[in-house]
């Protein structure tokens, strides 16, 4: 097969940290905040900004706190199971690696004995009609190493006694997020805005804050993961006075990026871009016999971490090793011609190809890639 003419203007299609929005610049970013206190009235301010325009764009109700915390996602995440759970019974909810890290964590780390595991294999998604609402509820919104998302939040019910703690990261600014059913919720900025890392935010409902002031769990917290104090919210936390000491710089980044999505119209646009990406690659796999999504059900297939199976006779036959080999060819092929970067699978996923679809990614590029990723399974396959 002949080389494609035409490479992808930007190559950077890895799943996290993920691509910077179009037309982004290091030398646009504001620097005065640089070697300035985080806790300077200016300097607050900008975080208390990225909070604001947060809640903005994802539209996030105004009865909702949201703070910036440490630790990225997993941060994030941790502090909300940390801070909440132990009051009563778990549901867990897992269908790929990160679902199944916050099930280890609730069994082996926080050990609590009434825990139910509602799993599925990768491609698929657990049956969200067990779920017991009188229960807490733990689920990833977007499986990113499955590619597999939940299609809505009809399954979730609204006259839940238990909270329902959504692990959001590759979903938020790229998905609509029903947050009426979502009482925690935990995203990082190096994901769909293409922000840098370490830096997690943790959105919690009304319901979540009582629950916080009413419940003290049985297990010592660490300092990163108090939101309460003397059975009340922090509520510094939530207006830009971080636990921890914060990068200026990424907050900067991340103001650029909140500036550029609502520049171009907020939500609803992002989400389009987004949803664009998958239907370039939905197109391509139909009239290409080799491959196909990993999701079993169009309707779970994620728009942002779109996870693809090599389904070709010649590669199903080889073993495991044989098959990460060819994969991990492939994908060095396309990483030497400049054409993908970081496009394999996440290693705890079946082999296979994971190309980032969200909304900093131009869908003209995605469309770019697509005949590459033919040429470099062909030249692969044929040696």
């Amino acid at each position: 097969m002949n080389k494609p003419d035409v490479k992808p203007d930007n190559p950077r299609f890895s799943s996290g940290p993920t691509s910077k929005r179009p037309g982004w610049d290091i030398r646009n970013l504001p620097l005065d905040s640089l070697g300035r206190s985080h806790r300077a009235k200016a300097e607050k301010a900008k975080l208390h900004e990225v909070i604001t325009q947060s809640k903005s764009v994802l539209e996030i109700p105004d009865d909702y706190r949201l703070g910036i915390v440490p630790a990225s996602d997993t941060g994030a995440f941790e502090m909300a199971m940390w801070s909440l759970l132990g009051e009563r019974g778990v549901d867990v909810l897992s269908w790929e690696s990160f679902g199944q890290g916050w099930r280890t964590d609730l069994q082996k780390q926080l050990k609590l004995q009434d825990v139910r595991d509602i799993s599925a294999q990768y491609g698929d998604l657990p049956d969200l009609d067990s779920v017991d609402f009188n229960r807490d509820v733990i689920f990833t919104w977007n499986g990113t190493t499955s590619g597999v998302r939940v299609p809505d939040a009809d399954w979730i019910a609204k006259d839940r006694s238990g909270l329902t703690l959504c692990d959001a990261t590759s979903a938020v600014f790229a998905m609509q997020l029903d947050w009426s059913k979502l009482d925690a919720v935990t995203w990082s900025w190096q994901k769909v805005l293409g922000g840098e890392a370490a830096h997690g935010m943790l959105a919690l409902s009304p319901r979540a804050v009582e629950r916080l002031e009413r419940y003290t769990p049985s297990w010592p917290l660490p300092k990163i993961f108090r939101l309460t104090k003397s059975g009340k919210l922090n509520e510094d936390i939530f207006k830009g006075s971080t636990i921890n000491t914060p990068s200026m710089l990424a907050v900067e980044d991340q103001l650029d990026a909140l500036g550029w999505a609502t520049h171009i119209g907020g939500l609803n646009t992002l989400i389009t871009r987004s949803t664009n990406n998958l239907a370039a690659v939905a197109e391509w796999v139909e009239k290409s016999p080799w491959i196909d999504f990993l999701a079993t059900d169009e309707s779970t297939r994620s728009s942002t971490s779109i996870c693809l199976q090599i389904i070709d006779s010649w590669f199903k036959e080889k073993s495991p090793e044989d098959q990460s080999a060819v994969i991990k060819q492939l994908v060095q092929s396309l990483n030497d011609e400049g054409v993908a970067y970081d496009i394999g699978a996440h290693r705890d996923a079946p082999a296979g190809l994971r190309i980032w679809g969200g909304a900093t990614v131009e869908a003209a590029d995605t469309k770019k890639l697509l005949p590459w990723l033919d040429w470099a399974y062909t030249n692969v396959k044929l040696g």
